[in-house]
């Protein structure tokens, strides 16, 4: 009976113990993805802001990241809502897929909720007959245009309809929001957005080493 050398030996065991990494390490990789793409889907997401609409709040160059499961889990295909912890409120700061181009996403922020009345008159904006103040907001143009002319400066009142939301950006002047076209429904809204974690300024190409770290509200 032929006996195995020592030396047939270490090759197969060298050849197992390589298999076996690699097997391991392949196995880490995708278990790896699945749970980024799990966390991106369901727990945290990542959102560059491209333009100045919630200025000053959120600048351009702006990382931010937002908040997923807040608002409860939904399911792929179905969009069912599961497990929500809370629904926005006021003065949430959402992302949302924009109502006119669903493929895009939108970030503003909550003014009016469902059942509340929402007017602006003057720039100034009142929900429920209340005037609404105490948000950070930016007005660049002293010029009041009149509601016939345009929703920016007068607008309603109306009343925020049941699975919807009135959202309005910070900055007021510059931002297309629910003055145009109409309500965010709720099965639109990604989640709330609740810190920044990276802002680049591009036009003097520096960090705003200031704005990293900060809370948004």
């Amino acid at each position: 009976m032929k006996k195995t050398s020592e030396s047939q030996k270490i090759p197969d065991e060298a050849g197992a113990k390589t298999k076996s990494r690699l097997r391991e390490n392949l196995e880490a990789i995708v278990i790896a993805v699945l749970l980024a793409l799990f966390i991106r889907a369901f727990v945290v997401q990542a959102f560059k802001i491209p333009s100045g609409s919630m200025e000053p709040t959120l600048q351009v160059g702006d990382h931010i990241l937002v908040n997923k499961f807040i608002y409860g889990i939904r399911l792929p295909v179905t969009n069912t809502k599961m497990i929500p912890v809370s629904s926005p409120e006021h003065g949430d700061i959402v992302v949302f897929e924009y109502p006119v181009e669903p493929d895009k996403d939108f970030i503003k922020r909550v003014v009016a909720v469902a059942g509340d009345v929402v007017e602006i008159r003057d720039k100034k904006v009142y929900v429920n007959g209340r005037l609404v103040d105490q948000y950070t907001v930016k007005h660049t143009e002293k010029r009041v245009l009149p509601g016939a002319v345009n929703a920016r400066d007068n607008f309603g009142p109306v009343i925020v309809p049941e699975g919807a939301y009135f959202a309005l950006g910070d900055n007021r002047d510059n931002s297309y929001d629910s003055r145009f076209w109409g309500f965010v429904k709720d099965s639109a809204i990604k989640g709330e957005a609740f810190i920044i974690y990276w802002s680049w300024d591009k036009d003097n190409f520096g960090v705003r080493w200031g704005r990293i770290g900060k809370v948004l509200h």
